[in-house]
């Protein structure tokens, strides 16, 4: 069965509730990392594109540093407005990773959170390499589910395959080898380089529930495939939990590199 390809600027804006309280954030770590390998310092000026609701923009506001979230979904947007309205130092941009509407060399890093994917990866090198600063660094992170370390999480990946819109589609543009060449410009380990931590999720039914429905790629409410999913996420969750919890874990991913 064929479903029609949300346009990617909309593709969560019913979903930004259970974006909200269900995506994993990254470990502080990613800060230590960034710091060691990048020199990453809370004065380092930081446009974070596909921002979302600001769960990567937060780790850097949290550091000290002026972090510029450019989103071109308005729910999303929205939310991020909401939820980091403390920070002084953020400012939400209303836009896009091709055409940010950011000043020349005006930033010190460019980051992009589990949103690399939605970009046209040729038109995004060409916008990030003008609004950074010589010798900045591009940064891309994702907390890439790992499917097959336990029992729950094998049997997650299976529902998932079944009744995912278009699952396969998503998953297989995550972390793309040829996207990230075409944006770094050459080849892991030369042009950029990663480094991976541990992350994890412990959640209860409800939580499971809504982590699942914060995915883009899961059915809505109207589609015919939305109650069996949920049955089958009943029946793993209850085969599975330990302590009336599952744990979901991550790799979380952190790509970096200059912009020759």
């Amino acid at each position: 069965m064929q479903h029609s390809q949300p346009d990617p600027t909309r593709r969560f804006s019913d979903r930004v509730d259970d974006y909200i309280r269900y995506r994993p954030g990254y470990p502080a770590a990613v800060i230590d990392v960034l710091a060691r390998e990048t020199s990453l310092k809370p004065e380092s000026e930081i446009a974070d594109v596909g921002s979302g609701t600001g769960i990567s923009t937060e780790l850097f506001l949290r550091n000290g540093n002026t972090v510029f979230g450019v989103e071109p979904n308005a729910e999303m947007r929205e939310a991020a407005e909401r939820l980091l309205a403390a920070y002084p130092r953020f400012h939400s941009v209303p836009a896009r990773a091709e055409a940010t509407t950011l000043c020349d060399a005006s930033v010190d890093y460019v980051t992009a959170g589990q949103a690399f994917h939605w970009f046209d990866p040729q038109l995004a090198r060409t916008e990030f390499a003008r609004i950074l600063r010589r010798g900045g660094w591009a940064v891309l992170l994702w907390n890439s589910r790992r499917i097959d370390s336990t029992p729950f999480l094998r049997e997650y990946e299976a529902m998932l395959e079944r009744y995912g819109t278009d699952y396969r589609q998503v998953r297989q543009q995550n972390v793309d080898v040829e996207r990230l060449r075409a944006l770094f410009n050459g080849e892991l380990g030369h042009a950029f380089q990663l480094r991976t931590l541990y992350n994890q999720q412990r959640l209860d039914f409800e939580g499971l529930r809504g982590r699942l429905l914060s995915s883009s790629y899961t059915p809505t409410a109207s589609h015919p495939g939305y109650l069996p999913m949920l049955r089958e996420l009943k029946r793993i969750f209850d085969e599975h939990a330990r302590g009336d919890s599952v744990a979901i874990e991550y790799d979380t991913e952190i790509y970096f590199g200059h912009l020759a």
